[in-house]
């Protein structure tokens, strides 16, 4: 924000010497509030008085207030709404002096003095009317405008305070014995804290003990609460369930996943945005034009023979209807709300050109299979092989024997069937992996095999009757004694969200490819079970970035999602980069926005919501150029002989007014939810 010095002060929260502790944002804000109304109502009280006071006010009532220096009683109390009424806009026009930079302050502080300084003079003697009621009028609903509309602006960038509030102030450090409360600033890697059922969690850290469910909605934007045991990492600012924890802290605050967030959030509304310069060069042009038409207007007035006080106000109401607040404001706020409300639904935005740049993707390339699909193999089917007298639990209890000491994805995902079948594993001796082939063991006093096809074939053994894999499917078949006992598939299950995503995706008119390493049967068969527009297959990582750009040839704006960290250069080669999953990693590297959680769904509103975005900017700009179209011709007196001509104190009026509706709209800019 560097057009108005005033807003500098008045939007505390684009200056960041205001951020330098954590929660303590906004005091100076808040200061300034009660500053103005303060300000207001001394000038109320004393504009009571001013109006019995003027002429023009007691011919209107039919009074006669006079008494010897009557007038110099008004020129007093309106010296003093000018200097205590007027100080915040006559300092604020000083130093956009001394900045060479003309704008709101200068506006205001210049038609109050012009008000004032000709008015004093009808008190010492030039022939004419004084507007000292005017003067206090307009002083009093200016310091009335600027006290509601900071109210509505601190309310659009409340936003990144919430954020910061996520953060509990005390933790319970669990030191040998006893448990200590201690502020959550002073915790150091490695300290033990307990975690109450109901608390925020007040560190990263590990689970050391406990069990419980934790909502972490208002990092990711995740609604179900997630299971958290012994070993898994917790985040802080998630609301604990019902269980108590003990968690291991592994970094002090300052490089909590919340404190970044928060870091980046703030970088992100401070980033100046493609429509911010537009906003910022109409509101510097707005400013010239004012005074230009504010002169331009009295000297007319003159020179059609009208008296110089009439001429003086038209010029006052010229140039205080002009001020560019509204469209200083028209942009910035919906940046500061957008940027909050991303985050808090688990979209995290670096770089605000990309985000206002996603309104305008016609293609997203969908990398790794994670996003769409869960990216975890499942157990798909379980045949067994009627001769050996097996059923399908035995089947799995012999193969996640032999696979319990396995990472392999396919061992996991078959040790997770086990699981749910609930069944105990037996010991296996003797294991030894076929190479590239499978594994064997001796389990029970049986001798068995998990092999891939490929094994099969070489032994030239024949695949059972009714063995016929899906495209997605995975298969390893389980030799007892070597013998062809069953086999077991298993596919990387598609998420749920992914369809609706992608139809969502059609329905704004944008395609969807799948990029993957995959074979080509898997990455076929995931994209026509989820209608995308087409599939790159068998992929090796340096070849995703010509994927990328053969797509941006054919005049597609492509965004990429892929892990931050290896996809780095076909994310930097996309329009927009989005970095999926590396919600703990912020600074996924060459992406300007990363999704925190890597559902397919985040993709969808970020795009809308970008739209959203951009649709509200646009709504304020024209509303803020409007309204001075409108009324900058009405201001000057156009309109004065039929009858229609704006007083200052009501060009004050309306300036607030379509100040107040600029931080109303962008206040209301929310995330679509999904039907």
């Amino acid at each position: 924000m560097e057009h108005h010095h005033h807003d500098h002060e008045m939007h505390t929260h684009y200056d960041s010497s205001q951020h330098q502790h954590m929660g303590h944002a906004g005091h100076g804000h808040n200061a300034m509030i009660a500053d103005f109304r303060k300000r207001f109502y001394v000038v109320l009280v004393l504009t009571v008085p001013i109006l019995l006071l003027s002429l023009m006010i007691q011919q209107w009532l039919h009074l006669q207030i006079s008494f010897p220096g009557s007038q110099y009683v008004l020129f007093a109390l309106s010296s003093v709404v000018f200097v205590y009424g007027g100080w915040p806009f006559l300092t604020g026009w000083l130093s956009e002096m001394k900045a060479k930079n003309p704008g709101m302050m200068t506006l205001i502080g210049f038609a109050i003095t012009v008000a004032y300084g000709y008015s004093a003079a009808t008190v010492f003697g030039l022939k004419g009317m004084d507007f000292f009621w005017e003067l206090a009028t307009l002083i009093l609903i200016m310091l009335l405008g600027h006290w509601i509309e900071m109210k509505s602006v601190a309310g659009a960038s409340r936003e990144l305070e919430l954020l910061v509030q996520l953060m509990p102030s005390g933790a319970h450090l669990v030191h040998g014995e006893h448990i200590m409360d201690v502020k959550t600033d002073t915790l150091k890697e490695n300290d033990l804290i307990l975690v109450k059922p109901g608390e925020k969690i007040a560190a990263d850290g590990m689970v050391e003990e406990g069990d419980s469910y934790l909502n972490e909605s208002m990092l990711t934007g995740e609604s179900t609460p997630v299971q958290k045991t012994k070993g898994q990492k917790v985040i802080a600012g998630s609301v604990n369930g019902n269980g108590s924890l003990k968690v291991r802290v592994t970094h002090s605050g300052k490089d909590s996943y919340l404190f970044k967030v928060v870091e980046l959030v703030r970088s992100a509304q401070e980033a100046k945005s493609s429509t911010q310069l537009l906003a910022d060069k109409a509101a510097r042009w707005l400013t010239v034009i004012a005074l230009l038409t504010g002169i331009g207007t009295f000297v007319v007035w003159i020179s059609l023979g009208r008296d110089l006080a009439f001429a003086m106000e038209r010029m006052v109401t010229v140039i205080v209807i002009c001020c560019p607040h509204a469209l200083g404001l028209a942009v910035p706020l919906v940046v500061a709300k957008s940027t909050s409300l991303s985050a808090q639904h688990g979209l995290l935005i670096k770089n605000r050109t990309a985000f206002e740049n996603s309104r305008k993707i016609t293609s997203i390339v969908f990398d790794k299979t994670g996003t769409l699909t869960k990216g975890k193999f499942e157990v798909s089917q379980v045949g067994v092989i009627a001769k050996t007298q097996l059923n399908e639990d035995e089947l799995i209890r012999l193969a996640a024997a032999l696979e319990a000491n396995s990472e392999h994805p396919i061992a996991t995902g078959i040790i997770a069937e086990a699981k749910k079948r609930n069944l105990s594993l037996p010991a296996a001796d003797h294991f030894k992996a076929i190479t590239g082939k499978g594994v064997e063991a001796v389990v029970e006093q049986k001798h068995v095999k998990v092999v891939s096809p490929g094994y099969l074939k070489e032994k030239k053994m024949q695949f059972p009757a009714d063995y016929s894999p899906a495209g997605n499917e995975t298969v390893v078949f389980v030799l007892l004694n070597d013998e062809l006992a069953g086999f077991v598939a298993l596919a990387d299950t598609i998420r749920p969200e992914s369809a609706d995503a992608i139809a969502i995706l059609h329905e704004n008119s944008i395609k969807s490819v799948l990029l993957t390493g995959d074979n080509r049967q898997v990455a076929e068969s995931v994209s026509k079970q989820l209608q995308m527009d087409g599939f790159f297959a068998e992929v090796l990582p340096h070849q995703k970035l010509e994927k990328i750009k053969e797509l941006q040839q054919k005049g597609e704006f492509v965004a990429m999602t892929g892990d931050g960290v290896n996809d780095a250069p076909a994310l930097a080669q996309a329009d927009i980069g989005i970095a999926v999953g590396s919600g703990s990693d912020i600074a996924a590297e060459t992406a300007g926005i990363v999704l925190v959680n890597s559902n397919p769904k985040d993709i969808v509103n970020l795009v809308l919501f970008g739209k959203a975005t951009h649709r509200k900017m646009i709504q304020n700009l024209a509303w803020a150029t409007g309204y001075n179209v409108v009324t900058i011709p009405l201001a000057a007196g156009v309109l004065y002989n039929q009858g229609i001509l704006l007083s200052p104190a009501i060009g004050a009026v309306l300036m607030t007014v379509s100040t107040v509706v600029v931080a109303i709209n962008a206040g209301l800019l929310s995330i679509a939810k999904e039907k």
